[in-house]
């Protein structure tokens, strides 16, 4: 009897739905039980296996058939060319970032861990929490609103409930956080990605966030080493340069990754940069120079974690190697690099890889060294025990109500106000818009109100939450959405509704977007001009709102009245209007100097119901 109901017991257990073994997501740890794991495990492994290790390919999340064309292009990186890693992503179709449910990542997430031979990692660029790429979860404004928010606690917060909303959807490692200075105005592909112009404030807000990743068992990144701030080139357009000499590097590029060093920061993504201080050769872009990843980062600064190549895929490095695009792999696992990020070519960088490794170019103590940090990033990870995780745990993890709440919090704490005229903030709410049938009420604006809202493309969300919010305070406002394309047409349209407005606002959506072909911070031609001309008819009346780039109000010395939100984020934007509206306290501080109009440092701050007068502008 006795072995009966042992047996029913162990036939109950096996027959267990996999969420009621893996109600939470395994803790980072160090056990020896792992690592003799990921000993054993790289004896067993071929070479066309270790080599597979090495290399980690996009995954578009979101609902595939098993036997779709994408799905089997999956199993076949796996199976074929042994992959051991994943970034997930999302599909993209021109501006549109097609988001995703968590439900739908974590699922097929699942699926690719239950198809592989070895436990998978599984990666993503969440520098905005999960909300970067999935729908449902905490939305987060960019890094330099933190910057400007200025609280430590916060950015632990931050990667806390990153952290823990990645793992609940199996992603075990953020490529994030941001340890560039940006201390170029003009850097198209840093900038709010940035926290700041101080390294001692990114260095302290990277240590922060960091621990909050930890504490949530999420692997963090440090990225651009040695430092992608001071560049004026997007690096996936073409090769961006760091021209300052070894002194400017220890001062301002290098502390906030010593720093992530010291707070065991896990893993190192090195960018494709030359820096000429460090070596001389113009066709060594960091990711591929030995004297930056060997010597530099690994031997000077003493970091033995995980060494991750930016996206090969980037023309910072392609152009490099246009004529054979496998070899470009070669040079950065020779350069020092453990794993090898997005591929230009996979099975032309898995055949490199291979021939250099059967030719002795790359000896088995190298390619074991890094094969072997790899495995036992997944035993730390309890990856070998279990791979995948409880999608009946995503509703009580994913999108808590506190968590939203703290992310608004947040913006809200962001915003700076730089110069005000004291003419027009605060705005006053009429009231909200009469209630009426669905199908049956009328829209009217009146130009009283006129907010413009200046994007790249009006066919986007930017600027949707803004006129929401807007409108909710006052229904009657008129809000008016141009980009590049449509400005030039409209800017009689737009000049007579200024003309006729009290209170003018210009929502001016510019943030650093990669890979865009002409990459700028800067206004685009058309709607810059249009722009120039609302100042120039009214600009005592007209508050800027700076929802990204808060280096605008260089180029444009009419503005009298200048917010920053450092975020085109939607809690941004709702933080924005209520900022407008004199509902929250203006508290914000510039992590940056704006060139020619105020220092880091400065804010003009103001409490909530915020009595009509303002105050003067910010210190130049």
């Amino acid at each position: 009897m006795n072995r009966f109901l042992a047996a029913t017991f162990l036939l109950l257990t096996l027959a267990l739905p996999l969420s009621a073994k893996e109600k939470h997501p395994h803790p980072i740890t160090n056990a020896d039980r792992g690592q003799k794991w990921a000993q054993k495990t790289l004896h067993k492994l071929t070479v066309e296996e270790k080599i597979g290790q090495v290399f980690m390919v996009w995954c578009r999340a979101g609902f595939l058939n098993i036997d779709s064309p994408e799905y089997l292009q999956l199993q076949d990186a796996m199976q074929r060319y042994h992959v051991g890693s994943f970034a997930m992503t999302v599909h993209v179709d021109g501006p549109f970032l097609l988001r995703t449910g968590p439900y739908e990542a974590a699922e097929l997430l699942n699926r690719l861990q239950r198809d592989s031979k070895l436990p998978l990692l599984f990666a993503a660029d969440f520098e905005r929490g999960v909300a970067t790429r999935l729908t449902g979860t905490t939305n987060f404004p960019h890094a330099m609103a933190f910057g400007a928010d200025g609280k430590l606690e916060d950015a632990e917060t931050f990667g806390r409930i990153t952290g823990e909303e990645a793992r609940a959807i199996g992603v075990h490692w953020n490529f994030f956080p941001d340890a560039d200075v940006n201390s170029n105005p003009a850097n198209p592909i840093i900038n709010t990605r940035s926290f700041g112009e101080d390294p001692r404030q990114v260095g302290d807000l990277v240590a922060a966030y960091i621990k909050g990743a930890h504490e949530a068992g999420m692997l963090t990144t440090v990225k651009h080493f040695p430092g992608h701030g001071d560049t004026a080139t997007d690096s996936h357009l073409g090769v961006a340069s760091v021209n300052g000499d070894l002194a400017h590097l220890n001062a301002i590029e290098l502390p906030p990754f010593r720093e992530a060093i010291a707070a065991g920061v896990d893993s190192v993504m090195v960018a494709h940069v030359t820096i000429p201080a460090l070596d001389s050769d113009p066709k060594h872009v960091a990711t591929i120079s030995p004297l930056v990843v060997s010597d530099l980062l690994e031997k000077q600064l003493g970091f033995n974690g995980i060494i991750v190549t930016d996206a090969l895929d980037m023309a910072g490095v392609t152009q490099l190697f246009a004529s054979n695009i496998g070899r470009a792999a070669v040079e950065a696992f020779k350069a020092g690099n453990d794993l090898l990020l997005i591929p230009a070519d996979l099975g032309a960088s898995y055949q490199a890889m291979l021939e250099a490794a059967k030719s002795g170019e790359i000896s088995r103590q190298r390619l074991d060294r890094s094969v072997l940090k790899i495995l036992k990033t997944k035993a730390a990870l309890g990856l070998n025990q279990s791979r995948t995780v409880d999608l009946n745990a995503l509703a009580t993890t994913v999108g808590k109500p506190e968590n939203l709440d703290f992310g608004q919090q947040v913006a809200d704490a962001a915003v700076t106000l730089v110069r005000d005229n004291g003419q027009v903030l605060p705005l006053k709410s009429t009231g909200t818009g009469p209630a009426g049938l669905p199908y049956t009420t009328k829209e009217e604006t009146r130009n009283d109100t006129v907010a413009v809202v200046f994007s790249d493309d009006v066919r986007t969300e930017s600027g949707r939450a803004f006129g929401r919010e807007l409108r909710s305070r006052i229904p009657d406002a008129n809000v008016i959405y141009v980009d590049p394309r449509i400005a030039a047409g409209m800017n009689e349209e737009v000049l007579k509704a200024v003309d006729q407005a009290r209170r003018v606002i210009a929502a001016v959506y510019v943030i650093p977007t990669a890979g865009k072909i002409g990459n700028s911070v800067n206004m685009a031609n058309a709607t810059g001009s249009l722009l120039q001309q609302m100042l120039d008819h009214a600009a005592q009346r007209t508050a800027v709102v700076a929802m990204g780039n808060p280096y605008l109000a260089s180029d444009f010395p009419k503005i009298e009245n200048y917010m920053c939100t450092f975020s085109n984020a939607s809690v941004s934007e709702v933080a924005a209007v209520k900022a407008l509206f004199g509902e929250i306290a203006v508290r914000g501080h510039l992590p940056v100097t704006i060139p020619n109009v105020a220092a880091r440092g400065a804010g003009i701050e103001h409490p909530a119901q915020l009595a009509k007068g303002g105050s003067q502008n910010a210190a130049k």
